[in-house]
């Protein structure tokens, strides 16, 4: 609702409209970033109408169907579109409910792993000193053990579940963002408008989120875009193993996983969730790398 005690600014009206118009031609010009943004709201569709689109329970088992083929193939019939797996389940189901899985642990693992690592990079990067070097010595341990094996080892001590296993991603991944954040505040504190409101006593935290927080925001936008699709990729390899959710919840690693014994034969059980986790990690890849080239000056003037 437009306030009429209040006079209109027609420049910063035209601003704005500006910016926008320029958002949407950005956009329109990189055909990478419009297929990305179609695959990634295609996939969160899916994920968020799962119990309508499915044609079957995912978990309900049919022995007289058991390795049924897809609809186009010899004995393939439509009632499974995408074929059943070892036990009768319809394929096609359990990737379409597989989605909410990887779908929610990329979203919450990444926010998750944000929060912290952002959170300390803020803090090593502007206060420096003890705790600068504290919290850098745990990162670098944290980088000399290799993500999956760390991730087995404390899937394995946790056990199986949802929440341990976003837990997992957490502690694996949280260096990402302290990193990059650190070296952005290393530079940026030093620049003048932060020096003239530490001069003019504003206090750390207001400095920290006022000035220097949303000037290294694109890098947490960008580097978040992308660590969602390493996240599922994560997800998916955890579930593989069996370290992931309990198997009672279609996820598409532990589908895989179901189809890797029949995989010379019934090649459908491990090509359907496949090609989701693909498809999937492609469009947000595609998006994120737009994002990058929208949000950093740097890649602009290329």
């Amino acid at each position: 609702m437009i306030d009429y005690t209040q006079p209109w600014d027609a420049t910063e009206s035209l601003r704005r409209s500006g910016r926008r118009q320029g958002f949407l031609r950005r956009l329109l010009s990189n055909p990478g970033g419009i297929v990305g943004l179609v695959l990634v709201a295609l996939v969160m569709l899916v994920a968020v109408l799962a119990p309508l689109l499915s044609p079957h329970d995912p978990a309900q088992q049919d022995i007289a169907s058991r390795l049924q083929p897809p609809f186009w193939a010899k004995d393939g019939s439509l009632d499974h579109p995408f074929g059943t797996d070892s036990v009768g389940r319809d394929i096609l189901s359990r990737v379409i409910h597989g989605s909410r899985i990887s779908i929610f642990v990329g979203l919450v693992a990444t926010t998750a792993s944000a929060l912290l690592g952002v959170s300390l990079g803020l803090i090593a990067g502007y206060l420096g000193g003890t705790s600068d070097s504290v919290i850098s010595r745990l990162g670098d341990v944290q980088q000399a053990i290799p993500f999956l094996v760390l991730a087995i080892a404390v899937a394995a001590l946790l056990g199986p579940g949802l929440q341990n296993l976003i837990l997992v991603l957490v502690i694996t991944t949280w260096v990402t963002f302290f990193r990059v954040v650190r070296g952005e505040v290393l530079l940026v504190r030093e620049e003048q408008y932060v020096l003239s409101a530490r001069a003019i006593g504003a206090s750390t935290l207001r400095i920290v989120l006022r000035y220097i927080l949303p000037n290294v925001a694109a890098s947490i936008i960008v580097i978040g875009t992308l660590l969602v699709a390493n996240m599922i990729i994560f997800e998916a390899s955890l579930s593989f193993l069996g370290l992931g959710v309990p198997s009672s919840i279609p996820t598409w690693g532990r589908i895989v996983a179901d189809g890797r014994e029949y995989i010379d034969d019934e090649w459908w059980i491990t090509l359907f969730p496949g090609l989701a986790i693909l498809i999937t990690v492609m469009g947000i890849n595609l998006l994120g790398d737009w994002l990058r080239e929208d949000l950093d000056p740097r890649w602009r003037r290329r």
